[in-house]
């Protein structure tokens, strides 16, 4: 259980101890939701710090709960925590954790990736706790994301994720596209499968959360994770350019990809879309579109 602290500096001595503190503070780019920076200390180390305003600070409780039930399958490598909490000085909610150098990937990084995402997948331990969801709620970018349990697959997509999107998106609509998405919730359970058991998913499993760690394996990051449908990671390995196929070739010896997931793979990219939408606005109308249109 990650340990919470009153200061960024309380933080890094607890971890590297008294002796150690920050040299330099470096932006590092790429996120939306958080500000990032890696931290050079005096010890010669480097630690990776996500801000946010002090309110906020929920949102890295919940990201160190997605990163500590991966971690708990023993399948693919997560970033070590170090400590978060909300420093007054710096008026700031914190997460710091190990910072991932990023080298070149292994000969066989994506079918190894491959191999140990459909062995996360697999892993069951919830199954028979819980259903499918998560024991407490997170978030999917900065949107809120409702993990209340339910036994069924088809229900907890419909009610947790598609539906909560749709009525934050509803200024975007139209009446028809509103008619047309009602209709596609009502026939969900003809065009979703219910997999035989929940399955621990990232959540989102976009390429820029997946990175060649220290050892040139893939690492996962920033999670908002759930027990679900595996197909729903998969989908999402693919909505904003495609994994390489050996990645998809190697998951599929492990844990075969059925047939239908094709056919169903656009309706898990729906929720994604309207979460984008609302997010980011109209720029993703067009493809919420596309999408509803194809199940009607």
């Amino acid at each position: 259980m990650i340990r919470r602290f009153d200061s960024i500096p309380d933080a890094i001595k607890s971890h590297y101890g008294n002796a150690v503190s920050i040299l330099k503070k470096k932006p590092v780019h790429g996120g939306d939701i958080n500000e990032a920076w890696r931290l050079d200390l005096s010890d010669g180390s480097a630690a990776f710090l996500k801000t946010n305003s002090p309110d906020n600070l929920d949102f890295f409780v919940t990201e160190t709960a997605g990163l500590e039930e991966i971690a708990g399958t023993d399948t693919l490598s997560t970033p070590e925590l170090f400590g978060l909490g909300t420093d007054e000085k710096e008026n700031c909610s914190f997460l710091l954790m190990e910072y991932i150098e990023c080298v070149s990937r292994n000969k066989d990084y994506w079918e190894e990736f491959g191999r140990n995402l459909a062995l996360m997948h697999r892993a069951r331990k919830d199954a028979e706790t819980g259903g499918y969801g998560f024991d407490t709620d997170n978030y999917i970018g900065a949107s809120p994301q409702d993990n209340t349990r339910s036994y069924s697959w088809i229900s907890f997509y419909r009610d947790r994720r598609l539906s909560p999107q749709i009525r934050r998106a509803e200024r975007y609509f139209s009446a028809d596209l509103i008619r047309k998405l009602d209709h596609l919730l009502d026939r969900l359970d003809r065009l979703l499968r219910e997999p035989d058991h929940p399955s621990l998913l990232h959540g989102d499993l976009w390429g820029g959360n997946v990175l060649p760690g220290n050892d040139g394996r893939a690492w996962l990051i920033d999670p908002a994770v759930y027990y679900g449908d595996p197909e729903a990671d998969l989908a999402m390995t693919q909505l904003f350019g495609s994994f390489p196929p050996s990645f998809y070739g190697a998951y599929h010896e492990i844990s075969p990809i059925d047939p239908g997931y094709r056919s169903r793979r656009n309706l898990y990219d729906l929720y994604h879309m309207l979460n984008h939408l609302n997010l980011f606005g109209t720029a993703y109308l067009n493809h919420v579109l596309s999408i509803v249109e194809r199940y009607q």
